[in-house]
């Protein structure tokens, strides 16, 4: 017997085999155990996932002589003639190749004749967004109006060419791409039947680079087996796919890291002896600081990487967001430049030294807020300085507090940030509460009046009077008696227009932290020097700030 490709050896030959689609052959299977039967299909998806497969599985579960059944016998006639490409009933065309009217009108001849042999007559058409507009027009006339025995099954990677009056008339499934570990999964299950030893890291590497298409991930296994003699081993799958070893991207990423420079060519000189391919490095590149920065910003998060982890987690705590994100786009505009360089190793060569001339020194937001925080310090000392108000009995309106509207010393240049007023009783009180919802909204908007050893008074704002309810009043009145330990009673009343409250301080202090962020972003001489190599500016309303524990 002739060897037979894994790709067609491994074909799925019932629901159950098929790797990544479960909602689309559970939605399939209740159609088909139900009868509910569509005279028109449209598959959707990337190449090699599974269009093609899933439409023959379907035409043959609807044509076992045993009954329409989400499960075919897989013994009669007509479903052995299925599975060795000869049943006649199943008409298979592509559309890449038979694009004219003539072929079509050819094809739609006989769909009013009965079937030979099954009980549909079924039409797969693949890359149907091939056909020609007269095409389109033919088929639709039939699908507007198509006969009991007919079952139309259509498969494209390009949906949005179909035109819409199609599209409306067929019961539409979009194939997703296969995750890294369900292609590695189904390989090593493979390779256990077929008796040849293999290496768990080794598959990971060939299904990351099949890109979620489990038809490429078996085609690559089919060279892996070749290329190996036996036995799949990770050296032998970085050699066959010309990639990069992860510690010696991760070894150039430390030396960018450290500025060295001239360890970093000898990397380049080494990656280069070893016939990498340069294209791949920098793809390499980019997933290794997309995983440190999802390591960074969501520590938690669960991803698939085929990098150590702890490697990973080091750079995450080492790098400064704003370094991972300088190095993300030069290596993605690298990659884009690649084919335009003379060499790839020149193009590979010119984007990590692109990286370390402009490798960050400090730019973050808040190094540079703590800098000028730095030169302001003398300031605070002066008259400007509010009045910070110490936890008292009597109200907020008996207390003094001072509003400088003069952000800017004019001498040295620097910003100036009044301190915070979140030493105002009421304030200090209701962050203490953790109120939430309604009620948070509640207090914030309020201001303390009046407050004895057993009793509190707040006026509430009249823009918010609104949120006073029962419920509202009575999660503030528990929250208190929680706090102090006894109960207190509690009188919400509507107060006089304009007087402060904890949200409005604290609008008034965001408003102040803005200004004083984007004076500090947008004079800084770092910021400008990248600005004017990479030709960039400042997106308008692009700056955010936000609250620290400290009050500033």
């Amino acid at each position: 017997m002739t060897h037979q490709v894994l790709a067609r050896k491994w074909r799925p030959r019932r629901f159950s085999e098929v790797v990544g689609q479960t909602p689309i052959v559970r939605a399939l299977t209740n159609a088909l155990d139900k009868n509910r039967l569509h005279h028109a299909y449209l598959f959707t998806g990337t190449r090699g996932v599974g269009k093609t497969s899933i439409a023959r599985l379907l035409a043959k579960c609807v044509n076992c002589q045993q009954g329409v059944s989400s499960s075919p016998c897989g013994e009669c006639g007509n479903c052995q003639a299925h599975h060795e490409g000869r049943f006649l009933d199943l008409l298979e065309v592509d559309a890449a190749s038979r694009t004219k009217i003539e072929d079509t009108r050819d094809l739609l001849d006989n769909v009013q004749y009965a079937p030979t042999q099954g009980r549909y007559k079924v039409y797969l058409i693949d890359e149907v967004h091939m056909l020609s507009n007269s095409s389109f027009n033919a088929l639709l006339k039939t699908l507007e109006e198509p006969p009991a025995h007919v079952i139309f099954l259509l498969a494209t990677t390009d949906p949005q060419k179909l035109p819409v009056t199609v599209l409306s008339r067929c019961l539409q499934f979009h194939l997703k791409n296969l995750s890294t570990a369900q292609i590695a999964q189904q390989l090593a299950h493979i390779l256990t039947a077929e008796k040849i030893s293999y290496e768990v890291s080794a598959l990971s590497d060939l299904a990351y680079a099949a890109q979620g298409s489990m038809r490429d991930a078996l085609s690559l296994l089919d060279q892996a087996i070749a290329y190996s003699d036996g036995k799949i081993t990770l050296k032998e799958i970085k050699a066959l796919l010309g990639s990069t070893e992860p510690e010696l991207l991760l070894s150039l990423l430390a030396d960018l890291m450290k500025a060295d420079g001239i360890h970093l060519l000898k990397q380049i000189d080494h990656l280069a002896e070893s016939g990498v391919d340069f294209q791949h490095a920098l793809e390499e590149l980019l997933s290794i600081l997309h995983q440190i920065t999802l390591t960074q910003i969501i520590p938690d998060a669960r991803h698939e990487s085929h990098y150590e982890t702890a490697k990973i987690e080091e750079f995450a705590k080492t790098m400064s967001p704003e370094e991972l994100q300088l190095y993300y786009q030069i290596a993605l505009m690298g990659r884009r430049d690649l084919p335009l360089a003379p060499t790839s190793r020149g193009g590979f060569e010119m984007t990590l030294l692109r990286m370390l001339a402009f490798r960050p020194q400090d730019v973050s937001i808040t190094a540079l807020l703590e800098n000028h925080q730095k030169v302001a310090e003398p300031l605070k000392h002066s008259p400007k300085e509010p009045v910070k108000l110490k936890p008292k009995t009597e109200s907020v309106n008996q207390a003094s507090v001072s509003h400088s509207s003069n952000f800017t010393n004019h001498e040295d240049n620097s910003v100036y940030v009044p301190a915070a007023k979140t030493s105002e009783p009421w304030t200090v009180l209701l962050s203490a509460l953790k109120l939430q919802g309604a009620a948070a909204m509640l207090a914030a908007h309020s201001r303390l009046i009046e407050q004895t050893e057993d009793f509190i008074r707040l006026g509430l704002s009249p823009d918010h009077s609104m949120l006073l309810n029962k419920i509202t009043e009575s999660q503030i009145a528990a929250a208190l008696e929680k706090q102090f330990a006894k109960p207190m009673r509690l009188i919400i009343e509507t107060d006089t227009p304009g007087k402060q409250t904890p949200a409005m301080l604290d609008k008034q202090q965001e408003k102040q932290r803005q200004y004083h962020a984007e004076n500090v972003i947008t004079n800084d001489p770092h910021l400008k020097q990248l600005l004017s190599a990479f030709n960039g500016k400042i997106i308008p309303n692009s700056i955010r700030t936000k609250k620290t524990d400290e009050n500033h």
